[in-house]
């Protein structure tokens, strides 16, 4: 197994802290590779965190 990217570590770190629009809000202009990846690790990874966040309720209804 390889070692993870430069890019894969930055962009989960962002993922992490950030939401992806106060990013591209942020900084003028992102490189495609990079946004692809900000997003690919804004989305939960495990069954056990996307039960989580499907079910929570805004208090809308």
């Amino acid at each position: 197994q390889s070692p993870e990217s430069l890019l894969d570590i930055a962009a989960r770190k962002v993922a992490e802290k950030w939401p992806f629009q106060r990013v591209e809000e942020r900084f003028e202009r992102i490189p495609e590779p990079v946004q692809r990846r900000i997003v690919y690790w804004s989305f939960p990874r495990s069954e056990r965190e996307i039960c989580m966040y499907s079910s929570f309720n805004t208090g809308a209804e």
